[in-house]
C-alpha cells in the first residue's frame, strides 16, 4: 500500500522507550501520533539527544509528533434530545473523511464511521453493527462507502485487517463483511450480491488459505485446523508473534518470565482478532491471563460466519448459473454446519461452546458465543428452545445480556454487556418465534442506553448490564463513548416492534 516501512511502531529504540516509560497512560496513543518530519530524523535526532543530562522524553515527543484527538470528544450532548435524536446528530461526529496523514492511518478512499473515543480508524466488525443504524437513518450512501472501503482493502491487503492501522497488518476480525453485503443489497438489489463476489471470495480464501496442506500430523496451520475425523473448521490466529504496539506494555509485562513469549504473543493477538479482547473465553485458567490458548480453539462464532459466508456464495453462482461453483459451496456449507453441531454442541448442557481441538474436548465457559448458532439458523428448534432457556436463566440480566457468566475484570466477561452480542442473540431468538425472550432482551438494553444518556449524555462501549443505567470497566483501557457498534445497535432494536 501507500506506507513506508519506517513508522512509530518499527522506531526503535524510541519506540520500546516512550511505551515502557509510560509517557502516554493510552499504549495506543503513541502508534496513532502523527509525525511532524521524517521519522528517520526524529530517530537520529533522539540517538544523538537521549543521553543528555536535561533530556526530556515527552517533551522530545511533544515537539516531533501530532497527537491523536479522540473522537466525538468535543461533542456537545443535548439531554432534551431523545436518545435516537442524539444518536442521529452523532453519525455526521464520528464520519472520517479520506485523508493522508504522516502516520500508521492507512489511508482509504471513501468516507467511514469511526467508533469513538480512542477508536479513530475503522474496525472491521464493529462496523456491521454501525450499519444496523445507518440503515435506519436513510444513510444507504455511507454504508455503500464502508463496504467501498472494505472491499479495497480486500483487494490491496488480500484480507480486511482488525483496523485501517499499519500496525494491525497480521489478522482480521470476525468476518462479517458478506453480511455487510447482504444488508446493502436490501436496499440497493440482489445485483450488488454479484458485484462483490470477488471479494467475498478473496476473503474466504484468505481464511481457508492452506488448508489443503493439512494432514493427520500438520492438523493446524494459520487460520485453518483439521480435525479428528478430516473435518476442516476455523480458528483465530496473527502472522504476527511479538508485543501488539497498541498495546506494547501490557503485552510485554504479562510476558515477563514466560518460558515462551512468542507463543503467548501469538494467543493475544489471536484474541485481538476475535473481537473478544479480552475474556475468560481464551484462557485455560479464567483467572489467569497467562493461560490464554487462543490459537488451540475452533471459537462457535467464527465457524457460524464462516458457514453463512460459504452459504451466500453458493446462492451468488447460483444467481450467475455456474452450478459447479454453486454446489462446491453449498456442499462445504452444509458440511461445516455438521461439524458445528458435532464438536460446539453440548447435550449435557443443552448449549453451544467453543472446542478445544488440542485436548478434543469442548471447552467449560458459558459465553453468548453460543448464540451465533441461533442467529444464523444452524440450530434445530429443540436446540434453539434450549439455548434460549438456558440464556434467559443465566444471561439475562436488568439491563441487559451478559457476556459471560464469569467475573474476572476482563472487558468481554461479567458484568459487562456489549451491543453485538445483544442483537445477534436478539435476532437469534427471533429467528425461532422466540418472541417473548426477544422482547425481554430488547427492552432491558435499550433501557440501559437510554437511562446512562440521561445521567452521562453518553453512548458508551459497553454497559454493566447486571444493574440498569451502568458503565462497563475492566479491560486495558477506559470505556470509550461515541459509540458506533451501540448506535448502530440502539436504531436497529428501536425500528423492531
Amino acid at each position: 500500500m501507500q506506507k513506508d516501512s519506517l513508522e512509530i511502531h518499527n522506531l526503535s529504540p524510541l519506540f520500546e522507550d516512550v511505551q515502557h516509560s509510560a509517557v502516554f497512560e493510552d499504549s495506543k496513543t503513541f502508534p496513532d501520533c502523527e509525525a511532524k518530519r521524517d521519522l528517520q530524523l526524529i530517530l537520529n535526532d533522539y540517538l544523538s539527544k537521549k543521553e543528555s543530562a536535561d533530556f526530556n522524553l515527552k517533551e522530545f515527543i511533544n515537539q516531533h509528533f501530532i497527537l491523536p484527538k479522540a473522537y466525538a470528544s468535543d461533542f456537545s450532548s443535548n439531554l432534551n434530545n431523545s436518545t435516537k435524536d442524539h444518536v442521529e446528530k452523532l453519525w455526521n461526529v464520528l464520519t472520517r473523511q479520506p485523508d493522508k496523514v504522516k502516520s500508521s492511518l492507512i489511508t482509504l478512499p471513501h468516507p467511514y464511521i469511526v467508533p469513538g473515543g480512542r477508536f479513530g480508524e475503522i474496525y472491521y466488525w464493529d462496523s456491521y453493527f454501525t450499519m444496523l443504524g445507518l440503515r435506519v437513518s436513510g444513510r444507504t450512501d455511507l454504508i455503500h462507502h464502508m463496504v467501498d472501503n472494505f472491499a479495497y482493502l480486500i483487494d490491496h491487503v488480500g484480507y480486511i485487517p482488525n483496523g485501517n492501522r499499519t500496525y494491525y497488518l497480521g489478522r482480521s476480525q470476525p468476518p462479517f463483511f458478506s453480511l455487510m453485503v447482504k444488508l446493502l443489497s436490501k436496499e440497493k438489489g440482489d445485483s450488488i450480491l454479484v458485484q462483490y463476489l470477488p471479494q467475498i471470495e478473496k476473503e474466504y480464501s484468505f481464511w481457508m488459505r492452506d488448508s489443503e496442506n493439512l494432514s493427520s500430523t500438520n492438523n493446524a496451520f494459520s487460520h485453518v485446523v483439521k480435525l479428528q475425523d478430516g473435518e476442516i473448521l476455523n480458528r483465530y490466529w496473527d502472522t504476527n508473534d511479538t508485543p501488539r504496539p497498541e498495546a506494547f506494555k501490557e503485552d510485554v509485562e504479562l510476558a515477563y518470565g514466560a518460558t515462551t513469549p512468542q507463543e503467548l504473543y501469538r494467543h493475544i493477538r489471536a484474541a485481538a482478532e476475535s473481537g473478544w479482547d479480552f475474556s475468560s473465553r481464551w484462557f485455560r485458567n479464567p483467572d489467569e491471563f497467562s493461560t490464554i490458548h487462543t490459537t488451540e480453539i475452533i471459537p462457535v462464532d467464527l465457524n457460524c460466519l464462516l458457514m453463512f459466508q460459504e452459504e451466500l456464495l453458493g446462492k451468488i453462482y447460483k444467481m450467475k448459473g455456474e452450478l459447479e461453483k454453486q454446489h462446491q459451496y453449498e456442499k462445504r456449507a452444509a458440511n461445516r454446519k455438521i461439524a458445528i453441531q458435532k464438536y460446539c454442541w453440548n447435550e449435557r448442557e443443552n448449549y453451544y461452546y467453543d472446542y478445544d481441538f488440542v485436548t478434543k474436548q469442548p471447552k467449560s465457559y458459558f459465553t453468548l458465543a453460543g448464540a451465533f448458532p441461533l442467529f444464523f439458523k444452524i440450530a434445530t428448534a429443540d436446540q434453539a428452545e434450549k439455548v434460549a432457556a438456558l440464556i434467559e436463566e443465566k444471561f439475562l440480566q436488568k439491563g441487559g445480556l451478559t457476556t459471560t457468566l464469569l467475573e474476572t475484570g476482563q472487558q468481554w466477561d461479567a458484568p459487562n454487556g456489549w451491543a453485538p452480542l445483544q442483537w445477534i442473540t436478539y435476532m437469534g431468538c427471533l429467528n425461532y418465534g422466540l418472541a417473548e425472550l426477544a422482547k425481554k432482551i430488547r427492552q432491558a438494553w435499550l433501557n440501559t442506553n437510554d437511562a446512562v444518556f440521561q445521567n452521562t449524555g453518553k453512548m458508551m462501549e459497553k454497559y454493566n448490564v447486571m444493574g440498569s443505567g451502568d458503565l462497563g470497566g475492566g479491560g486495558e483501557y477506559p470505556n470509550q463513548d461515541g459509540f458506533g457498534w451501540t448506535n448502530g445497535v440502539y436504531l436497529g432494536m428501536l425500528e423492531q416492534t
